[in-house]
């Protein structure tokens, strides 16, 4: 069985505030060997790692991420909503992240978040952004708008995709095949052993996602996954260990 990779879901999200450097540096501590994380777009172009649409859970301020413009962004507040200690953390750029993890071999799954909003160019801009930073062959971007996954490969057709999905797709292995797909990106629930057997003699693996029990974490590595999408990389890592994979 090869490595299955650890991916830190929005970082060490258990312990620190969601798509924070803290959060993102924590979870390389706690054995983490990938990282999920969500881009979108401020209102002059720069690419920021934040799950919703709107700033009000993490930040406590108003409105929507394209209405801002990155100075602005910047100076909100994204740690204390979550403990006091993380005051003054901020909402990262994705280049930041690409040069926390670029000399570590840390694998990068970049989800876009263009679904309810739309950001002209995402792809081609996220593409680019890896490329720069020489990280093709550690990144893996997803989403759960699958025309946004087919334009990435059509950008470069090198770039590796996941596609996101909660449940019931029939044949997830062909229907990766057609839309040019690495990876499944399933919901936890929507995983079987039978099915990551399938797909694996489809050249298609599973990271599937987010599990937090340690229970469904064994039945997983069981399965024979290529990654898994957790918000505790500490207790999946100790997992691995014992496992031996």
């Amino acid at each position: 069985m090869s490595q299955i990779i650890n991916f830190a879901h929005r970082g060490a999200s258990a312990v620190c505030p969601e798509n924070t450097m803290a959060a993102f540096a924590k979870s390389l501590e706690l054995g983490a060997t990938g990282i999920e994380t969500d881009v979108q777009m401020t209102k002059d172009g720069k690419l920021v790692l934040i799950h919703d649409e709107s700033v009000t859970r993490t930040t406590g301020a108003e409105g929507y991420v394209k209405d801002y413009t990155y100075h602005e962004l910047s100076r909100l507040d994204a740690g204390s909503w979550f403990h006091a200690s993380f005051q003054g953390e901020r909402i990262p750029l994705l280049e930041e992240l690409l040069e926390l993890t670029r000399s570590k071999g840390t694998i990068v799954n970049i989800e876009l978040k263009n679904g309810a909003i739309q950001y002209p160019e995402l792809e081609e801009r996220v593409i680019e952004a890896v490329n720069a930073y020489g990280m093709a062959e550690q990144v893996v971007i997803s989403s759960f708008n699958h025309y946004s996954l087919v334009h990435c490969k059509e950008i470069d057709p090198g770039i590796r995709t996941g596609l996101l999905y909660m449940e019931g797709l029939y044949l997830p292995w062909e229907y990766a095949k057609l839309a040019k797909a690495d990876a499944l990106h399933a919901y936890k629930r929507a995983v079987l052993p039978e099915w990551v057997a399938e797909a694996q003699k489809h050249g298609v693996v599973y990271h599937p996602f987010t599990v937090n029990q340690e229970e469904e974490m064994k039945a997983l590595i069981d399965a024979g996954v290529a990654g898994i999408i957790t918000d505790y990389p500490d207790v999946l890592a100790g997992l691995l260990q014992t496992k031996g994979v």
